[in-house]
Parts: structure tokens; C-alpha cells; sequence
């Protein structure tokens, strides 16, 4: 149930092809600057400004004078990028996501819709469709004894062979107000986070999580 197959649907973002050959999302993780370089001067002129070398930025996104926007970085049609984002680089911003006040992006792909508008902090991670993250969740992506991140899968351990990895969100996830998603969480699809919680491991799709010991799976 960590498998991209399962937690993603790969029709709701302009980086699919990013996922050819992969089994576990995390692995795109080394992979997005490049992508991003190579699929950038493809995109047509006529709907992309390229306003900086590296930056691709369809000409219907909205983003606010404030916003620091580094290479690389595409972000596709109707986005939003709000006051005092700072996209740092290496970041796929879907059709019509929202990157919010003050949000901090890093080595990410945000999938189409989804939204991350207030106060968060998004490093190493991949975001499904219409996913949510509610204002000041965030994405923990070292350890705190900086050891390479593990998966704790309900059938035993996966390594990930990486020392930045935050989490994956699947399609529709819901994170509730200020928690923490620490490195390696796995969150299934349609899963709601309680607000204040602190995740880690792999949260099953299509449940609640309360805390780690009352996770519930919705009717």
C-alpha cells in the first residue's frame, strides 16, 4: 500500500513521466531537478513565461510579487503562489495548487489541486492529488540523528537509502492544523490527519488518524 500505484494517480500531474520505472514514490526524489530541466524548455511558448533560466511559469498561474521563485521550478496552469512563498528550487507546482503565505517549498512535487496555503513547510516530498495540508503542518525530512530514513511498513521495514526524506502524501489526504509529518511517513489515499498530531510510519488509506495508537478506518 506504499506503492505509487496505490497512492497516486499519475493523470493528475505534468510530472508523470518522472515516475516511469519507479515503484515506490521516493524515488523520484533525486530525480525532480533534473526532470524539471529537461521537461522545462519543452513547454510551449505560447503558455509558459520563462522568466528566469530554470523557471517555468504558465502564463494563467498567479503569483504574487512577493514570492521568491528559485530554479528549477515549473509552475503549471491556475496555480497560486501567495505572499512570502519561498519556493527554494526543484519544485513541480500542479494546475491549480495553491502555495500559501509564507510556505516554504524544496525538492518537491506538488500533484494538480493540491493545496498547501498557509505557514507550511514541504521539503522532500511528493503531494497527490487534492491533497491538504492544514496551516502550519509540516513536513519533518532529517532525523534527528541524521541516519538514513526508513519506512516503517505494517510488514516490516523499507529502506530508502536517504538522509532528506519528508513524506507522501496519496490522493485526497486531509492534514489536519500544526502537525508534524516526520521523515518517512506514508499517508494512504482519502486519509484524514487529526490536527496537532505527530505521524510517522505508514498511515492506511481511507482512515483517521487520532493518534498512533487510534487510527480508525472511515465507514
Amino acid at each position: 500500500m506504499i506503492s505509487i500505484d496505490s497512492l497516486l494517480d499519475l493523470s493528475k500531474t505534468i510530472a508523470a513521466p518522472l515516475f516511469d520505472g519507479k515503484t515506490w514514490p521516493w524515488e523520484v526524489l533525486d530525480d525532480i531537478k533534473s526532470f524539471i530541466l529537461k521537461l522545462g524548455p519543452t513547454l510551449p511558448a505560447e503558455e509558459y513565461d520563462n522568466p528566469a533560466e530554470g523557471i517555468w511559469i504558465a502564463k494563467d498561474a498567479t503569483v504574487f510579487p512577493s514570492a521568491y521563485i528559485g530554479a528549477p521550478c515549473i509552475i503549471d496552469h491556475g496555480a497560486e503562489v501567495r505572499h512570502c512563498a519561498f519556493i527554494r528550487g526543484s519544485a513541480i507546482v500542479g494546475k491549480n495548487a495553491v502555495v500559501g503565505n509564507s510556505v516554504e517549498l524544496k525538492n518537491v512535487v506538488l500533484f494538480d489541486n493540491v493545496q498547501t496555503p498557509h505557514y507550511n513547510y514541504v521539503g522532500d516530498s511528493v503531494l497527490g492529488y487534492k491533497a491538504h495540508m492544514g496551516a502550519g503542518s509540516i513536513t519533518s525530512n532529517v532525523k534527528s540523528d541524521k541516519t538514513l530514513v526508513v519506512v516503517k511498513d505494517p510488514d516490516g521495514f523499507v529502506p530508502t537509502g536517504r538522509k532528506k526524506f519528508g513524506a507522501i502524501l496519496g490522493d485526497f489526504v486531509e492534514v489536519g492544523c500544526n502537525s508534524v509529518l516526520n521523515p518517512g511517513t506514508v499517508v494512504g489515499r482519502n486519509s484524514n490527519i487529526y490536527p496537532t498530531s505527530c505521524v510517522r510510519g505508514v498511515i492506511p488509506a481511507n482512515s483517521i488518524y487520532k493518534d498512533k495508537v487510534d487510527i480508525v478506518l472511515k465507514d
